[in-house]
């Protein structure tokens, strides 16, 4: 068996006392488990213990809680400062407003910590300063359990030594007679009392040892029965004033970051607008430059390249619009049976009449630019006058018109919108984004009303509905906007 370890002044006999009590103990509570002996109970006690265990698990947790809110708070300002210096990074020197993007940035970072610290010192410091009251109580608590087996175990000792003295009487008589039978005279009185002694000493010890443990259990009940119905309601306003100092200190953080970010909005706005101003001057530039390469491929009835155009901003965007690019100008604008007819069938032997991907183009591509003059007098006879010119044309039979260029029916016999502007057709299709937008194919009509108002009207967006819807229902609640720039006025 291994040998208690002997501190400093600490002895052998204290040692074995201490190793006798813990034994005494452990009998008493197997002789209270078995029934054998009676255990003192005191059920105010035990309410406030349970109390006091409730109180100490739920003060835990909210200690565990806080340490991580407080290791987020440190996450997140470790994001935020990286994110600012990626945007630090990127700013360059000549964009609007760079000193003062630094300057934010800064008071940023020294927001974020303070913030941090004063939830350290007002919420951290306050709750472990409220827990570090626990362990003292919870260790007072387990010796006031020890001195009750004790107590417990001195009263049965008491009453057994009480209850066994008249037994203890007659064994020690017996044998006493005996020898003070034997014994000689002078010797018996002598004996007599020497057993009187005996019984009264250990009754003495067992009624003095009774008292020591009820005093040294009553000074530790007396103390708990005071101090846990008071640390249970002292709860209620720890928790007030840390969740408090949480809530102040959380409102004035973000009213401060509130000021830092509308300061950094109103910056980038302003750096927005100088950019576009940069973008608008440039486009003026290049807008003032001779139009005659957009004319001539405008009579040449060039397709615009590249399929649909760009879509412009949606109005659910609260930004400028992009300007929309040219419009598409389709290949039947310009009927080719006028310009067949105005020369009539002698003026154009060579001419082939398809379509403009057929046709290729001589030197002088567009037909507005020809010498007309030149070109009647040596397309037409020398005796024929203007007169007689027409005179051919009126006896001339009418061509069919061409099914490509057949203009579609009118809707006159049906009631417009209120508000119709104008008509517009769809030359490419397009996919609504937002509810508010108009779902469009390739080659859909399109009645154009105003808008309600013209705050909701944005720049390259148009408003109405579908004209086989409106035909259909009569009913302008299937409108929605689409980029003018996917249309083509009719």
């Amino acid at each position: 068996m291994a040998e208690l370890p002997m501190g400093k002044g600490v002895s052998a006999g204290r040692i074995a006392s201490n190793v006798q009590k813990k034994i005494t103990r452990a009998q008493e509570k197997v002789l209270q488990k078995l029934g054998k002996a009676d255990e003192t109970k005191d059920l105010a006690f035990e309410e406030g213990v349970i109390n006091f265990n409730k109180q100490l698990v739920e003060g835990t947790k909210l200690q565990k809680d806080l340490r991580a809110y407080l290791t987020a708070v440190k996450a997140m300002h470790e994001s935020s400062k990286h994110l600012y210096e990626c945007l630090d990074e990127m700013y360059e020197p000549d964009w609007y407003g760079r000193k003062d993007v630094d300057s934010l940035f800064e008071d940023s970072d020294l927001l974020w910590t303070d913030f941090h610290q004063k939830l350290v010192d007002h919420a951290l410091i306050s709750m472990d300063t409220y827990l570090g009251q626990f362990p003292d109580i919870r260790a007072r608590i387990a010796k006031r359990d020890r001195k009750l087996v004790d107590y417990d175990s001195a009263r049965h000792n008491y009453a057994a030594v009480n209850k066994g003295k008249k037994k203890e009487g007659i064994k020690i008589t017996k044998p006493a007679s005996l020898l003070e039978r034997a014994a000689p005279g002078w010797a018996q009185g002598i004996l007599s009392a020497h057993n009187v002694a005996q019984t009264s000493l250990s009754r003495s010890q067992a009624e003095e040892e009774l008292e020591r443990a009820q005093k040294v259990f009553e000074e530790i009940n007396i103390d708990l029965q005071e101090e846990l119905p008071s640390l249970w309601n002292s709860r209620v306003g720890f928790y007030v004033n840390t969740f408090q100092s949480m809530a102040g200190l959380e409102e004035k953080f973000h009213r401060e970051m509130g000021k830092i970010n509308l300061n950094l909005n109103d910056t980038l706005e302003k750096l927005e607008n100088q950019d576009m101003s940069r973008k608008t001057g440039s486009q003026g530039a290049r807008t003032s430059a001779p139009q005659t390469s957009e004319r001539t491929e405008d009579a040449n009835h060039t397709l615009s390249p590249g399929g649909p155009p760009a879509i412009p901003k949606s109005p659910s965007k609260l930004r400028p619009a992009v300007p929309p690019p040219p419009k598409v100008t389709p290949s039947k604008d310009l009927k080719q049976e006028s310009i067949i007819n105005l020369f009539g069938e002698a003026a154009t032997p060579d001419i082939s009449v398809t379509s403009p991907t057929q046709y290729e183009a001589p030197a002088t591509a567009n037909l507005l630019d020809m010498d007309l003059d030149s070109l009647q007098a040596a397309t037409t006879p020398v005796a024929q006058n203007w007169d007689s010119w027409e005179a051919t044309e009126k006896t001339a039979a009418p061509e069919e018109p061409s099914a490509e260029v057949t203009p579609e029916a009118p809707a006159e016999s049906v009631e417009m919108p209120e508000g119709l502007l104008f008509k517009v057709k769809a030359m490419h299709d397009y996919n609504a984004n937002d509810c508010d937008e108009l779902e469009l194919k390739a080659g859909d009509v399109v009645l154009v009303v105003t808008y309600e108002s013209q705050d909701d009207q944005d720049e390259g967006w148009l408003v109405g509905v579908k004209e086989s819807d409106w035909i259909q229902s009569k009913d302008l609640g299937k409108k929605g906007v689409f980029p003018e720039n996917f249309t083509q006025r009719i």
